[in-house]
């Protein structure tokens, strides 16, 4: 296999694909000192003030002089990022994909035409304060019932939040709440009040809109004698609908994914994110639906998305999520390109347009068809971009929260994290793969160790599709499921 990689023609640094030492020649250059696995080296010599380009684009300018062969990253350059930008629209982009539809799946299918890919029950808290509530619930119905291998997962998706909130915070917690209740992965959902929160159980039924009434039930504690008793009562009625539910055959068109990657690293721009992208575009060109979050991690690679507008309505649409989340930034005395953590340096990624030019890469290359916030319905087929932080809790949330039945979660560093729907893990590298094969459901280094990307993409596919079926993944497996609520404003 080759030990190091030029991603772009243009590019002025490579990539070691393994620890590389001092005196070594790789690419007509003799290292001057050792380089990490992930890191950057310098092919030419590079003037201070010169652009640093990687991918094609600039991630950075050295603020010193840098010779080649001498390691790129955190001492001698920096981002060129800077505030609010002005965009204009080139109406260039020919989307050329054609609709198959080719692909069958077997899913659950719900009321209102939505269709999931789990049977799960779930009790979804209005309010933190009964937390401890619904985990005693969820015990005695199981106690009583031992529904295992007869629906997929027993969930208590706990939160902080419901109470001692005003503004847009609330409003954040609501439209969680709502999109989790009304979520086609759930069979059967108990919606869990307290009594006395500002998140109010009569406004919530008043506001939720459509949904299963014979699928969804609410409790209000302050209202009856013995909650537990009831809670059971009520998750067995929901448990014995749900044994009516069989699987069916459907088109992948059906099939929304996220695209997510977090604890990045210098891998993955080049292994497990564009494995993703090829995936998304496999799922647009089966007439399904991908969206794409992290909006701080767009800085620096932002064009490249707005450049595949579907139109000048969409376009403006990017603008406005780019240029907002940067208010949001400012708003806070933040400066919007510190992001990289120290994990992503200590895995090669220096900038937060290097990271942001990896992370891009799980889009493919299909036209951005909508932006969408919390609260909005996912209904256009194709690439979407979705409002909310890189933090990875929320955004899986949020991702889930939007209609997606899975996400695709790659990773350089590893994390067990995973959301209330099947949370994918990609490893962007061999080592990660093997040190952390409990967290992590597909390796994506071998395209690094040299294995032809369309091969490991046929395998991808494969597993996939497998997950869609019902195949368990890590998180679900480890019981790792859990959800976070976007907040920004005071907590009374």
């Amino acid at each position: 296999m080759n030990k190091t990689i030029v991603i772009n023609k243009n590019d002025n640094v490579a990539i070691a694909l393994k620890d590389l030492f001092k005196g070594e020649v790789y690419n007509n250059v003799t290292l001057k000192e050792n380089i990490k696995c992930g890191h950057k080296f310098a092919l030419f010599d590079i003037n201070k003030g010169s652009l640093i380009i990687k991918y094609g684009f600039p991630i950075g300018k050295a603020i010193k002089d840098i010779k080649k062969g001498e390691h790129v990253h955190e001492d001698n350059i920096k981002t060129n990022l800077s505030e609010e930008l002005n965009y204009t629209f080139n109406g260039d982009f020919k989307d050329e994909f054609k609709i198959n539809c080719d692909i069958k799946v077997k899913v659950f299918k719900r009321k209102f035409n939505k269709y999931g890919i789990r049977n799960n029950l779930v009790i979804v808290p209005m309010v933190g304060c009964v937390n401890g509530t619904a985990d005693l619930i969820k015990n005695e119905f199981i106690k009583r019932v031992n529904p295992s291998n007869k629906i997929d997962e027993v969930l208590v998706l706990k939160h902080p939040f419901g109470c001692s909130q005003l503004g847009d915070d609330l409003k954040n917690t609501i439209e969680t709440l709502k999109a989790i209740v009304k979520h086609p992965n759930n069979g059967g959902v108990l919606v869990l009040s307290l009594g006395c929160e500002n998140n109010k159980l009569d406004d919530f039924i008043k506001n939720l809109g459509d949904y299963d009434k014979e699928r969804v039930r609410f409790l209000k504690t302050q209202d009856v004698n013995d909650e537990v008793e009831i809670g059971a009562s009520i998750l067995k009625d929901l448990y014995e609908n749900m044994l009516k539910d069989k699987r069916v055959e459907a088109s992948l068109s059906v099939i929304n994914i996220g695209l997510k990657c977090g604890g990045s690293d210098g891998f993955s721009g080049i292994s497990a994110n564009p494995l993703v992208g090829m995936m998304s575009d496999f799922i647009v060109k089966e007439g399904g639906r991908t969206v794409l979050s992290e909006v701080p991690e767009m800085f620096g690679a932002e064009t490249i998305l707005m450049n595949r507008a579907k139109n000048e309505e969409v376009f403006n649409k990017i603008v406005s999520l780019i240029n907002n989340f940067k208010r949001y930034y400012a708003l806070h005395n933040q400066v919007c390109y510190e992001n990289p953590s120290p994990g992503n340096k200590d895995g090669g990624i220096t900038t937060l347009e290097e990271k942001s030019l990896g992370c891009v890469q799980k889009s493919g290359t299909s036209a951005v068809n909508d932006v969408l916030y919390l609260g909005n319905e996912l209904k256009e087929s194709g690439l979407n971009l979705l409002n909310g932080p890189g933090n990875d809790l929320m955004a899986c949330t949020n991702l889930a929260a939007i209609g997606c039945q899975l996400i695709l979660f790659t990773t350089g560093r590893g994390t067990p994290f995973g959301t209330f729907v099947p949370t994918l893990k990609i490893a962007t590298n061999s080592n990660l793969a093997q040190k952390k094969s409990n967290w992590i459901d597909f390796n994506a280094g071998k395209i690094i160790d040299g294995v032809d990307i369309n091969d490991v993409f046929d395998e991808f596919k494969k597993l996939i599709i497998n997950v869609i079926n019902g195949e368990k993944v890590k998180n679900e497996i480890n019981k790792f499921e859990e959800i976070s609520i976007f907040k920004d404003g005071v907590t009374l």
